[in-house]
């Protein structure tokens, strides 16, 4: 680093990184001034603090989400959901620089987008647009702030609470072609997604410990599921006839991956057949997590089978389990009686011991 004079300005060379050489300008003709602003920015880069305001001056959106795109969402389960979000941020302000992205921009365009989609659909792009500012701030230090995290969310009406009666999954079950029975019965066991159970290889599967192994969820981490009798049933008679030509477990009669869109027509074909209305695949697996919380299975093991990285997702199931939540404030009456039992002994029921002498 050091001072040197230009147009009788004082001007800063400055390592960052270790290895990275800029020039800034002081903005002053005053020396004792242009040493104090540098000795404060060295300072800052030491102790990681500094940030080159000039990049957010420069950089434009479109940069920012281009770069993002590239190295962090390509490798995500859900680029086809980031995809059409990062495509609409840059038609609208891939030339605006990062500073002039404010939250009042941010706000303003969220107030338009409520006139045209859901909240839902305007929390899930502010959320990638906020992901995006976080790598662009902590990672490639390109600005010094995320101005999303100062706009709010909009209030989501509650989610879906569609799941399969134990006497609609029995016609559905009927109405399945045989393949599609084991399908039905693998995802309402286990509660596993559409795309998770189409892409479950023989590899991830342990009869042994009775364990399928989800290797890249919607969140993208690993989990291990449990598997009960009636997966480890289908597993176990699939195993016997598997094809070495095929290591996926729900294959095609070609012995290829399953067409997504297929599956989708044989399901609404055993729908009508069964009659059965507003339901569609995932909806077995909300079947999968009612069915844990009506048994009183608390709520952290769902969450734990179900994957969810937050409690939040998982507390839409809550109101499920009025039963789990009387058992809980019905404990109190036990304390209460213990507790009066030991205040007033004389008063406590003599117990029988049978066989004394």
């Amino acid at each position: 680093m050091g001072l040197y004079k230009r147009g009788g300005v004082w001007w800063m060379r400055l390592t960052v990184g270790g290895r990275k050489e800029i020039r800034r300008t002081t903005g002053t003709g005053d020396r004792r001034l242009a040493e104090k602003i540098e000795r404060k920015v060295r300072t800052e880069i030491a102790e990681g603090r500094w940030f080159d305001v000039q990049e957010e001056r420069t950089r434009t959106v479109r940069e920012m989400l281009e770069r993002f795109e590239q190295e962090y969402a390509s490798h995500r389960k859900a680029t086809r959901f980031y995809g059409p979000i990062i495509a609409r941020f840059i038609a609208e302000w891939g030339d605006r620089t990062l500073a002039e992205v404010t939250p009042a921009i941010i706000s303003q365009w969220k107030t338009r987008r409520l006139g045209e989609v859901s909240a839902a659909s305007v929390n899930r792009a502010l959320a990638v647009l906020r992901c995006a500012f976080n790598v662009t701030m902590r990672e490639w230090e390109w600005c010094r702030d995320n101005p999303v995290v100062r706009v709010k969310r909009e209030k989501e009406p509650p989610g879906r609470d569609r799941w399969l009666s134990a006497e609609e999954e029995g016609r559905v079950l009927q109405a399945a072609p045989p393949w599609f029975r084991e399908v039905i019965t693998f995802a309402v066991n286990t509660g596993m997604r559409q795309g998770e159970i189409l892409s479950l290889r023989w590899s991830s599967v342990d009869l042994f410990r009775r364990t399928v192994t989800v290797e890249r969820s919607k969140n993208g981490e690993k989990r291990t599921v449990p598997i009960n009798e009636a997966v480890l049933t289908i597993l176990k008679e699939k195993s016997r006839v598997r094809s070495l030509k095929a290591d996926l477990v729900f294959h095609s009669e070609a012995h290829t991956a399953i067409d997504p869109a297929n599956l989708r027509h044989v399901f609404g074909k055993a729908l009508e057949k069964a009659k059965i209305e507003d339901f569609r695949f995932h909806d077995l697996r909300h079947t999968f997590a009612t069915r844990l919380v009506q048994a009183g299975v608390d709520m952290y093991k769902v969450q734990r089978l179900l994957g969810h990285k937050t409690p939040t997702m998982t507390q839409r199931y809550a109101h499920h389990s009025t039963e789990s939540l009387r058992d809980g404030v019905e404990v109190l009456d036990r304390v209460r009686l213990l507790l009066a039992t030991a205040q007033n002994p004389a008063q406590s029921v003599p117990v029988k011991v049978s066989g004394a002498v």
